[in-house]
């Protein structure tokens, strides 16, 4: 074994007729539940080796968000999951604390108007981008769009539902629940800028339609299955290449969504600091809700990756705390167990529904100290305390990824 992997930093699940599960959750709760989803999923024919749980696992559907699934000759659409390359870009710039504003009330105005976001007339419809009723112009969006315009145009041959989807309209926009845009100050007080977003509406369709696909092309096994949402594609079929080619194409969408957003955004913040700054002088653009083809283990799998970012040796990967929390810019260190992944974030401890029936706005207020962010009923699903605690499960990860920058929160834009 490697050197630097001679001491093991993870639990292992075993599985009952299925594959062992390692668990990168010492020192972090795991509810019964999603240990007893990580086991469904391990108990699939197709599971390569072993399945990786990483520190911020919790309860998802059909498969826990934290989990890393290779699989071989199959793929799992719902384990995917219907925010399909829903990830994170940061860019670091060359301001620093003593350049912004004492008031950031104008800077977080300046990005909501340049960013569409949650569900304004905006984001649903974008009757507006034509018309100019944004800050930003929309070249952008169409330079992005042309890059991706042909190869949607085969994918909508073969299932032409798709057509009819928010899929221009939704580039370049942020969406909703935990989707979010930051300013943030790194440990030196450098500026960064952060989102977090992926596919929205046409990631969404794809994805809905491949699950429910899986799920006809099973209708004779399904009963069969640990979770009907474990409805899986066999390689071969058209229907698995359909799939693998459309989640591939939302994929590209997802990143190149953030990268029209952080233009935006950058275009934003020009509004209201004048001083001449540059940006990306370290950048990363990873997924966190994504399957691709690797290497492991000398045999080429399909590795998805359901809330868990890419952390092969030397990568670097973003992994956001909490509103009130701190977040990282992360190195991998290319642990084989792990199949070269970290987790994606904290990973929630509670629900949206309990998070509201739990807290109140004044306890959002106190949470948020010190944050230039919505401090309203609406955003109190996304409270800091419905998530785990960040240092415990990067503490959980110390094999995994070393800690490039740490990165705190001063203004917060969410979706």
């Amino acid at each position: 074994m490697n050197q630097a992997y001679k001491d093991q930093h993870y639990d292992t699940l075993e599985v009952a007729g299925g594959r062992p599960v390692k668990m990168w959750t010492r020192g972090v709760p795991v509810e019964e539940e999603a240990k007893q989803q990580l086991a469904n999923t391990a108990r699939m024919p197709f599971i390569y080796k072993h399945m990786a749980a990483m520190p911020d696992v919790h309860l998802g559907k059909g498969s826990t968000i934290g989990s890393v699934i290779p699989t071989l000759g199959a793929v799992i659409p719902a384990a995917v999951g219907v925010d399909i390359g829903c990830g994170m870009m940061a860019a670091k710039t060359t301001l620093a604390a003593r350049d912004l504003p004492d008031n950031l009330g104008p800077l977080r105005s300046a990005i909501e108007r340049s960013v569409p976001h949650g569900m304004s007339p905006k984001t649903r419809g974008f009757k507006g981008r034509d018309k100019g009723s944004w800050d930003t112009p929309p070249q952008a969006v169409d330079t992005a769009w042309m890059a991706l315009k042909d190869e949607f145009d085969v994918i909508c041959q073969k299932t032409p539902k798709l057509k009819n989807t928010n899929n221009y309209k939704h580039l370049g926009t942020l969406g909703t629940g935990n989707h979010f845009i930051e300013i943030c100050l790194d440990e030196e007080g450098f500026v960064w800028f952060m989102l977090h977003s992926g596919s929205r509406g046409v990631g969404n369709a794809i994805g809905s339609h491949f699950i429910e696909v899986a799920k006809q092309d099973m209708r004779t096994h399904i009963a069969n299955l640990p979770d009907k949402d474990l409805a899986y594609l066999k390689e071969g079929t058209q229907h698995y290449d359909d799939y693998v080619e459309a989640v591939g194409w939302a994929q590209k969408f997802a990143r190149m969504n953030r990268e029209v957003m952080m233009r935006n955004l950058i275009a934003a913040v020009r509004t209201v600091i004048h001083k001449p700054f540059e940006t990306h002088l370290e950048a990363v653009n990873c997924h966190h809700n994504y399957v691709q083809k690797e290497q492991h283990f000398g045999q080429e799998v399909l590795v998805t990756r359901k809330g868990a970012v890419s952390a092969r040796a030397g990568e670097l990967g973003i992994i956001p705390g909490s509103m009130g929390a701190k977040s990282y810019i992360v190195r991998g260190k290319g642990n084989p167990d792990s199949f070269h992944s970290c987790s994606h974030g904290a990973g929630r401890t509670m629900s949206r529904t309990e998070a509201k029936r739990r807290y109140s706005v004044e306890d959002q207020v106190r949470a948020t100290e010190g944050v230039e962010c919505r401090k309203d009923a609406a955003v109190i699903d996304e409270i800091p305390m419905a998530y785990k605690d960040i240092d415990a499960v990067m503490q959980a990860q110390s094999d995994l990824v070393e800690v490039v920058h740490t990165l705190k929160q001063i203004v917060c834009v969410k979706g």
